[in-house]
């Protein structure tokens, strides 16, 4: 049941919208929370890292993990419109509990991963400037505290991360140009790779749409107002548009290193985005790099506050009272760890492990839920789109428990 005060906020900014082209700004906005979310300092070594080891074949695995992630999104963003529940709350109609402990999944890794975001924020605000990481992630952490401190959030939140968003894909596109890629070539084993490497692909599907991520965008849209099935061809556009937008990021920091790879430069192991941002773009390409970081960090540590605050806020009338402080308070948390403790690198590979199955357990729960009538009322889910999202759930939970099987005794050793 639907709490009052979350009706109120609803019907505000509703009524703030004003006609087709805020509604627009709202579609753009969840897109690019969503976006802008899966960019974060992981993206950008994880995309370096396997083109170093694919080379022009990693387009094929980039062309891969865009389908998948559409057919993740679609189904997840268009469930929870035509529901207008969140994410937990459908999970608990499944099966009673269960959206509890997908709430659980959701903040620890929240928390886990937003430490290195902040860690990420730090060096690039070191690189830009000069100061330390520390003081660089503290100074990050108050910015992202101080956009839930306004009182718009929602609108502050969606502006900010477009305008990252836009500066992030305009710099390294000056980077790609400036390594000069094989195009041609990266065209054609995008289509006819070398080598095809699942592994890569389940990866970057799970680093573009797993975690908090896999809701980030659907929740912005319900807290805005965007419901119900009429609302479905807009959801539709918003959830493909956040998709497109991680993807055009990714292809251009694919063809920045490739650009560097096929010259045959040696990229420096300890932070790879940095090094192809340096070799193929000397000085200028390192303090982009800084900013680009920080852009990718700053908008991540945002997303994954707000949408994993966004998981427990339903389950009581305090708890929905008192969100943005508790938002605020996650920041503070993530930002005090890495400052008085630094990364926990266990703590982050067991939890990345669990992040990898909460994709298959989330999609699969809201698949299940398409067809109760309890849930989404008369609504038809599109039967390609149930088979598409049942793919998804099958190659994530395989290689989710692979991950989570290998890497748990590692722990302890």
């Amino acid at each position: 049941m639907r709490l009052k005060s979350d009706k109120k906020s609803l019907e505000l900014e509703n009524q703030a919208s004003g006609g087709p082209k805020s509604s627009w700004s709202l579609l753009l906005g969840a897109a690019f929370l969503m976006a802008t979310s899966a960019i974060g300092p992981g993206f950008l070594t994880q995309t370096t890292v396997f083109t170093q080891q694919l080379a022009a074949s990693f387009g094929f695995v980039i062309l891969m993990s865009i389908i998948l992630d559409i057919g993740a999104q679609m189904n997840v963003w268009r469930i929870i419109a035509v529901s207008e529940k969140r994410g937990q709350d459908i999970a608990n109609m499944v099966l009673p509990g269960l959206g509890y402990f997908v709430a659980f999944l959701i903040v620890l890794g929240g928390i886990a991963f937003n430490i290195g975001n902040i860690a990420g924020a730090g060096l690039g605000i070191n690189v830009v400037l000069g100061i330390s990481p520390t003081t660089g992630a503290m100074i990050s952490g108050a910015i992202a505290i101080a956009v839930f401190m306004i009182k718009e959030a929602g609108k502050a939140m969606d502006r900010i991360t477009q305008i990252a968003g836009f500066v992030m894909i305009a710099l390294t596109i000056y980077v790609a140009i400036t390594s000069a890629p094989p195009v041609g070539e990266a065209v054609v084993k995008t289509f006819v790779p070398d080598q095809i490497d699942i592994l890569a692909i389940v990866t970057l599907v799970g680093g573009t749409v797993g975690g908090y991520i896999t809701f980030a965008g659907g929740h912005r849209l319900l807290d805005a107002g965007v419901r119900g099935q009429s609302a479905l061809p807009q959801v539709t556009r918003s959830s493909v548009t956040g998709i497109l937008v991680t993807a055009v990021m990714r292809v251009i920091l694919f063809l920045a290193a490739l650009g560097v790879v096929a010259k045959g430069l040696a990229i420096d192991p300890s932070n790879p985005p940095a090094s192809v941002f340096q070799l193929a773009a000397g000085n200028i390409g390192y303090r982009i790099f800084g900013i680009v970081m920080w852009a990718a960090a700053i908008t991540s540590v945002i997303g994954a506050a707000y949408t994993s605050v966004s998981f427990i806020r339903t389950f009581s009338p305090a708890l929905e009272k008192h969100h943005h402080r508790i938002t605020i308070g996650f920041i503070l948390l993530s930002t005090l760890v890495f400052v008085l403790v630094g990364r926990p690198v266990k703590i982050l590979v067991l939890v990345g492990a669990l992040n990898g199955l909460i994709l298959p357990i989330a999609l699969g729960v809201l698949l299940v839920a398409a067809y109760k009538k309890k849930i989404v009322g008369d609504y038809k889910h599109p039967l390609w789109m149930t088979l598409f999202g049942g793919l998804v759930v099958v190659m994530m939970a395989a290689m989710g428990g692979y991950t989570l099987v290998n890497e748990l005794p590692k722990l302890f050793q």
